[in-house]
């Protein structure tokens, strides 16, 4: 396979021929080739080759050509030759949910996906769509794509190279009709990441026989009985009660126990935090069900780690990981929460704030800050691919929550494999921002083989 850059051009000829410089031809290892099979995502057609006489590398697409195979816009784009056939690209496509709106048709997201759509229009045909986009009798999107003045224009295109998975909903990302989605693109060979959004409890369970990994987990169990309760709380003295596919700290309950005192529970209702008193644990109990229903059903129970903090507060870190265009886990940007008085959480909803790591981590080990931040990167990493390894579907993005504790452990309390963007929004961090964008296109890049050897 050769890959090569050009520029391609169209013309209003309607015959099917394709007009290829010199150098472009010679780049493509085709000199002398009277005829090719261009491709353009999953589309084909074949096309008669005429030789030009430019400088650079140009081709340039007959009318017939061009809307047979839907190309959707001239400009600069790579080529592969795949023996003989001519593949444009990538074309990149960016799943996610949408609005009625024409000017934010994916709501609150529409501001990272034009900035995923700006960057990648540099490198490849990309587009963002939704489910309801596809015609799949006639396997094609009406994608929208990104014009030169910054505003959305939809073109139909044919099914794309690689998909980037950013629905938002746990909803719809686990309803049936999303689930054949996945599975109809997967059984077109069409790379598709992330896959879904993880379950606390399956990462957990992932992990706990990989005594390399397992070890950064606190102690937790899925649905846990009564008395796994009481005998967590007496050997840990605290512990998160949270759901397995929550998010955003929603329901998440801090349970303590204070010999000769009571049982405590904190947790977020509505705007404003909780501290609930109890002289028994079955009172405790009682009212956590009360809350949650039966049995609290899909709830993990977690050993609660004493966390460094700052001011009297924990803090926590959100390492955003991506795998970048060599196919290798790297952490991309890193966001300190310390959480609010009085939260379980340290989430910024729910009254916590946002620090660098740097910020942080001075402020606590001093000179030796440096130190233990290269430490918990390595641990990410190590995490990162350890879930890759046990995880069936293509991943390339993972958000972790991890904390370090008073003896310099470094611990993971989430992992999610659609992390928000929140970190980002730091004057400090919006350069890893842009890194985090980058680093998505690099691995779209690198799942539709559109890679130059050099860049390997």
């Amino acid at each position: 396979m050769s890959l090569t850059h050009c520029n391609v051009h169209f013309s209003q000829q309607p015959d099917k021929v394709a007009y290829i410089s010199t150098a472009l031809l010679k780049s493509l290892k085709l000199s002398g080739a009277k005829s090719v099979r261009l491709r353009l995502g999953k589309d084909q057609i074949p096309a008669t080759v005429k030789p030009i006489q430019k400088a650079g590398r140009h081709l340039y697409l007959t009318s017939g050509l061009r809307n047979a195979i839907r190309v959707p816009k001239s400009g600069s784009i790579y080529l592969r030759n795949l023996d003989g056939d001519i593949q444009l690209g990538p074309l990149i496509g960016v799943l996610s949910d949408g609005t009625t709106s024409t000017t934010r048709p994916f709501g609150s997201r529409t501001g990272f996906i034009k900035q995923l759509l700006k960057e990648g229009s540099k490198k490849s045909y990309i587009f963002a769509f939704t489910p309801r986009d596809i015609n799949w009798q006639n396997d094609t999107i009406n994608g929208y794509f990104l014009s030169s003045s910054g505003e959305f224009t939809r073109k139909l295109v044919p099914l794309p190279d690689v998909i980037y998975n950013r629905l938002p909903s746990r909803r719809s990302d686990f309803s049936p009709a999303i689930n054949q989605l996945r599975e109809r693109f997967s059984r077109k060979r069409i790379p598709f990441f992330n896959w879904s959004f993880f379950n606390k409890s399956d990462i957990y369970n992932l992990l706990e026989n990989n005594p390399d990994v397992n070890r950064y987990v606190p102690e937790s169990y899925t649905n846990p009985s009564s008395e796994r309760i009481r005998s967590m709380l007496e050997r840990h003295q605290f512990a998160y009660y949270k759901p397995s596919g929550g998010s955003l700290g929603k329901g998440i309950y801090r349970l303590s126990h204070v010999p000769k005192q009571g049982y405590y529970v904190r947790y977020r209702k509505k705007n404003s935090n909780v501290l609930l008193k109890f002289t028994s644990f079955n009172s405790m109990l009682r009212m956590l069900h009360s809350n949650q229903g039966q049995m609290l059903k899909g709830y993990v129970i977690q050993q609660g780690i004493q966390l460094i903090e700052i001011d009297n507060c924990p803090i926590d870190f959100r390492f955003h990981m991506h795998k970048n265009g060599n196919n290798q886990w790297v952490v991309v940007g890193i966001g300190a929460k310390k959480s609010g008085r009085g939260s379980v959480t340290t989430h910024i909803k729910n009254g916590g704030s946002l620090m660098t790591p740097e910020q942080a981590l001075n402020r606590v080990f001093g000179d030796r800050a440096g130190e233990v931040l290269q430490r918990a990167k390595n641990v990410a990493v190590t995490l990162a691919e350890a879930i890759e390894h046990h995880h069936q579907h293509l991943l390339g993005e993972i958000g972790f929550d991890l904390g370090i504790d008073q003896d310099e452990k470094v611990w993971m309390f989430e992992a999610n494999s659609k992390p928000g963007r929140s970190i980002f929004q730091h004057p400090s961090l919006r350069a890893e921002g842009k890194a985090s964008v980058e680093h998505i296109l690099d691995h779209c890049l690198y799942l539709s083989k559109f890679r130059r050897k050099e860049e390997l």
